[in-house]
């Protein structure tokens, strides 16, 4: 039995060691299938895991290589950068890693070594740049992790050197067995009720499931044990810290509260939205572009150069990417927070906005129209009005003001 006290998170401790052992994605890792058949047969290839969380990313890589008998380094790109890599490549190379600790390990140090980067999509271009020849020269076997499209956040000539595998969310068969090993694990059982409720909740993720299976089990179950309940779980899933995750209801809220403390000129709590949201992973391109629209939507014509900053924070990102990239972020929050504020620019396209759909496509003024002939000349288009003051806008709507600068009556 597993010991339920144990400091390892039960996912961790649950983690199969091999493909008999393996829950899921059995169209890639099931008899005759692509990754079956490249372990099988020794025939390895850089390739790129794409699925949403707890489907097995991670542990899938891990059994290849323990499978392959390959030297295995695991990295987060949320937090490594190029001295990483590097350090990776010279034990990949021999440098730094003992032989005898390789066969120790069950390595053969022949068949080289395997990187697993976890969130590869967080990788910036310069760094997925510096780490392509490590994998064009097969110094590095890459297994890549990702919940994002990996067509738009890996580089072509990275994508071009891997197979892309996508993994699906795990079907209620698949959650139903991993829920059966984690109360086993734990020496509890589940109401019926219950076990249904943690199969739905899952969603397709294995590894939300068992936490909270497992966070039910300490609360509310003892070494003489009970059945866990339903309330159980309902009581367990409100103690527990929530999941922060591009689709979820708090992923919203700390981006609303983000930006409205910037519209507020608070920049203490902007710095502190802006420390969560980097905290829990979120991707800085996402909070930059935010920042971006902010410059032009709030901050406006009042400092027209925060668009400016607010672009140069953007490529500042995409060049330098986490953990350097914070300050970067933190430095244009702190200028667009404090910066004044005119939303005329905004509100006054969104006026006119209305107008064009509302009335459609107006007949333009025939001095403004285009006159690349004699004849068009002729019938007036293009010809300069002799008041300065002439209306430009369609005669249906000559008296409407859209923009209206800041402190203007009009």
């Amino acid at each position: 039995m597993i010991n339920r006290n144990a400091p390892q998170p039960l996912a961790d401790r649950l983690r199969p060691a091999t493909l008999d052992e393996f829950i899921g994605q059995k169209h890639l890792v099931g008899e005759g299938k692509p990754l079956y058949q490249a372990i099988k047969n020794r025939r390895l290839h850089s390739m790129i895991f794409w699925g949403p969380p707890g489907v097995g990313k991670t542990t899938l890589a891990g059994i290849i290589a323990d499978q392959m008998r390959m030297e295995f380094h695991a990295l987060s790109a949320v937090s490594a950068g190029k001295n990483d890599i590097r350090e990776v490549v010279e034990a990949a190379r021999g440098h730094s890693t003992p032989m005898d600790r390789l066969l120790d390990a069950g390595a053969d140090p022949k068949r080289g070594a395997i990187l697993f980067l976890d969130e590869i999509h967080r990788f910036n271009k310069a760094q997925q740049d510096y780490l392509l020849p490590f994998v064009e020269d097969g110094t590095l076997t890459l297994i890549g992790a990702t919940t994002e499209n990996p067509s738009f956040e890996v580089i072509p000539a990275l994508l071009s050197r891997c197979r892309v595998y996508v993994l699906e969310a795990l079907n209620e068969d698949d959650v139903r067995q991993l829920v059966e090993r984690g109360a086993q694990a734990l020496n509890v059982t589940l109401e019926d009720e219950a076990a249904d409720f943690l199969i739905r909740f899952a969603n397709g993720d294995g590894r939300q499931t068992l936490n909270l299976l497992e966070t039910a089990a300490e609360l509310y179950t003892t070494d003489q044990d009970r059945a866990l309940t339903l309330d159980d779980l309902k009581e367990a899933l409100q103690s527990r810290h929530l999941r922060y995750d591009k689709a979820s209801e708090e992923h919203y809220n700390t981006i609303s509260a983000y930006i409205k403390s910037m519209r507020a000129s608070d920049p203490d709590a902007a710095l502190y939205y802006l420390a969560r949201m980097v905290a829990a992973g979120e991707d800085p391109k996402f909070i930059a572009r935010r920042m971006v629209i902010f410059a032009s939507e709030d901050v406006g014509m009042a400092q027209p150069t925060a668009l400016v900053v607010a672009n140069e924070v953007f490529r500042a990102v995409e060049t330098i990417g986490y953990p350097e990239c914070q300050i970067n972020l933190a430095h244009g929050t702190v200028y667009l927070a404090t910066a004044a504020k005119d939303r005329s620019a905004y509100e006054g396209y969104f006026e006119a906005l209305d107008d064009v759909n509302a009335h459609g496509n107006l007949s333009i003024p025939m001095q403004l129209r285009n006159a690349p002939t004699p004849l068009m000349k002729q019938l007036g288009y293009g010809k300069a009005e002799d008041e300065p003051t002439a209306n430009l806008l369609p005669d249906k709507l000559k008296n409407r003001r859209y923009y209206k600068a800041k402190g203007s009556s009009k």
